[in-house]
This record gives C-alpha cells, structure tokens and sequence, in this order.
C-alpha cells in the first residue's frame, strides 16, 4: 500500500507545508499552549538551511536567495545564544541603524518577533541594545559607522546583508577583531550575495562554512509566490541574485556589462527585414572531434534599424554532424535569410558538415582577419548606443559577453565557446 509522505513527516512539518489559508484555519483551532509550542519548537519545522552546521567554525555564511529564511535564521541562532550564554555579548552589525531596527529586532522574523513567551527580552531603541533574560545582551551597530565596532568585545555576532555594507570592510575588520570574548566566538552571516569585495574577502576567509540556497528551498513560502517570482524574472540577473542567491561578478573593464544588456531587453520583436544564424564551429571541426562548444545565434534586423538576438541555440560536446543538425534546425525555427559560418577551423569541413545537415542551407563562410575581441568591440559599442537588444534572456551567452575585456582577454566563469565569433550577423 502507498504511504502518503505527510504520514512520515513530523506534525509540525506536515502543518508548515499545508497552502496558507488551510493552516490558518487549523491554527486557530488550536488552545493557547498548543500554538505557543509549536511556534517556538524551531528545530522540527526550520528546514535543513535554517539550522546551524555542525563542526567548529568561526563564520557560518548563508548566502542564498530572498525568502530563504535568512532572517528567521539569525533571530533564532542569536536567541540560541542568549539562552546558553547567559553573559553573552552579542553585536547585531547592519548596513545602517535602521535596518537593524526594521529588519534584525522589530521585523516580522526579528529576535522581537520569535522569543518565547516565557522569555523576557527588553528592545531600548534609543540605547540600541536588547537585553534578554537570562542576563545576554545584544548590541546594535551600524557598518556606516565601524568606529562603533573599535573597542567592544563580543561572544556572537549577527551581520546582516553583508553585500550591502557600505565603505571598504572597516566595520568587519572592527568587529573580526573584537571577535574575542568567550571560548568560542562566532560570526553568523546572512546575505543575498552581491559581488562586492568584502563579500569576496569573507568568502575566503578560514574557518568559514557556508549555506547556499534558493527562493524556493524554502518549503514555508506560499507556492504563488514562487511561482510568480519564476514566471516574471526567470533567467534574468535579478533571479539569478536576488531569486538563486548566485554571486554574479561584473568584470572591470569588460566590453559588456549586464546592466547595458538588460536596458535595451524586449520581449517582443518588431517587423524584421532579415534573419541571419551566425556560427562558430568547435575548434575540434577539423579533427572531427566534437568536445568543444559551437556558438549558433540567431539575429535579426529589424525595420526600424536595430540588431534583435532571438536565439541562442549554441550546444556543447557535439560530433560535427550533430552541431550541424543544431544550426540546420536554428534555420528552419527562425526563417534565416542567410546562415554565417566561420571557416578559420577548416572552412572544407564546416561546408561540408553544413551542407551534409541541410543541403539548401543559405550558406555563407567567412574568414576571420582578427581575434575575437576586436571582432566583438563594434558589436558592444552598438549595445552602448541602445541599437542591440535581446529578445528574451540569453543566460550562458550573457555571461560570456560580460567576461570580454576590452583590449583582448576573456574573464569569465569558463572559456567562452565562440561567444564574439557568434556575432557574424553581417
């Protein structure tokens, strides 16, 4: 007989997934003492990102997406602390006052918000410092502001959206060496990432541990809302930090920058006067070995004079005869008027793999008198102008625009397949 997953499930977990007008309900059937209880029984309903890792680290980092329960998280680990150390000092760092106040003390996941009934802890707004019953004292401080953080020592500390912190780290720098209190002092962290370089210096910090998630790690979160969140911004930046939690650098000195990328996006397409593929066949056509990526996008020139990308269908580790078949189809779906191959990588070859997929391909090869790069220069200066837009989010290929550096050179997360030589739209 099936078992129903709820059945294995603690009660407290199984209410914790229910739609939110159904737990509601059961709630408030619920006597006093019962919701008391299972509000302040953390461990059986936190999923597995919200708990404190084992082992002995000194900085627990949970760089993850928003909804996460990042919040929920530093209120309950500091309350912790309160509760078995009772002379604790505790430092509740933010990127200013107020939103340590807002969002660390008085929001709706704050260390207010989640003490138990039978815990006495006393907010003085104006003295910046809470003070909980068992005799632990939480102090609030500003990162606007590290002079705060020179002098006082800490047993815990809880620093909030690090990414934001404004300055050069001083107020991290202040507070690490006031790190010093107690046996064993700890730093708890919780962060969307954003690629600042106290971020990065952190990260790299021994002793740290890190807990990574996303949005929709969180069971709690109504499933509209995720839903909504993957449906608007999907594949865009924005998910990809603020939604996935993933730490996306931006390159100095970089021919493309995701910002000018994202300004001039559509999503929709105006009449086109012609569609050309551009190709980068692997650097392996030759060998006819296929573990190299072969760039196919689709551009299209619109009546009113702009360049629209509208696909990306580049694919990786290939044989030439399947790389092939990809451009012949990226054709067919986008009505190409001409379909433009780079031949530096054996032009005998690309023709005959080409023609061999498609034997009416609208077939053009060219000849590349310079490198990637300089290739590339022209096509950037046009996203600069606002006369490229992307139709649609183009992930993989974006991240490989944004590692070009002006001048020659490539900085991004790998080798870039052929992302400029896909710019042959000509």
């Amino acid at each position: 007989m099936a078992v129903d997953e709820s059945d294995r499930m603690p009660p407290s977990a199984a209410l914790a997934r229910l739609p939110t007008a159904r737990r509601a309900v059961i709630t408030r059937r619920l006597a006093d003492w019962h919701r008391a209880e299972l509000r302040d029984r953390w461990t059986a309903w936190a999923h597995d990102g919200q708990r404190e890792p084992p082992g002995d680290w000194r900085i627990w980092m949970i760089r993850a997406g928003r909804g996460f329960g990042k919040t929920r998280a530093g209120a309950e680990w500091v309350s912790e602390v309160a509760r078995t150390q009772e002379a604790a000092r505790i430092a509740l760092v933010g990127a200013t006052i107020d939103e340590v106040r807002r969002v660390m003390i008085e929001g709706p996941s704050g260390v207010l918000s989640i003490a138990r009934d039978e815990e006495e802890v006393i907010w003085s707004a104006h003295r910046g410092e809470l003070r909980f019953g068992s005799g632990a004292i939480g102090q609030v401080f500003s990162a606007a502001s590290p002079e705060g953080l020179r002098g006082p020592e800490h047993d815990a500390a809880w620093c909030d959206e690090l990414g934001k912190w404004p300055g050069d780290g001083a107020a991290w720098d202040n507070l690490m060496m006031g790190m010093r209190r107690g046996a064993r002092p700890r730093t708890l962290v919780t962060t969307t990432p954003r690629a600042s370089s106290l971020m990065r210096r952190v990260m790299a910090m021994k002793g740290l541990v890190e807990t990574l998630g996303r949005t929709c790690d969180n069971p709690h979160l109504p499933a509209a809302f995720v839903d909504a969140m993957t449906a608007d911004y999907a594949g865009t930046r924005l998910a990809r930090q603020e939604l996935d939690g993933e730490m996306i650098d931006e390159v100095a000195g970089a021919l493309w920058s995701r910002a000018m990328i994202a300004a001039t996006r559509v999503t929709a397409v105006p009449a086109m006067r012609r569609v050309v593929v551009g190709v980068g066949p692997p650097a392996g056509t030759l060998s006819g070995h296929g573990g190299d990526a072969c760039g196919i996008v689709a551009v299209a020139l619109g009546r009113d004079g702009d360049g629209y990308v509208i696909e990306d269908a580049s694919v990786t580790a290939t044989s030439p005869e399947a790389w092939a078949r990809a451009v012949a189809a990226c054709a067919a779906r986008v009505g190409a008027d001409r379909v433009v191959a780079e031949a530096n990588q054996g032009g005998a070859m690309v023709r005959s793999v080409l023609r061999a997929a498609d034997v009416g391909l609208p077939l053009t090869l060219v000849h590349a008198a310079r490198g990637k790069v300089a290739r590339a220069e022209p096509v950037a200066l046009l996203y600069e102008a606002g006369r490229m837009h992307h139709a649609g989010v183009f992930a993989s290929l974006e991240d490989e625009l944004c590692g070009l550096v002006m001048g020659g050179g490539y900085e991004g997360r790998a080798d870039p397949p052929t992302a400029p030589t896909r710019w042959c739209g000509r």
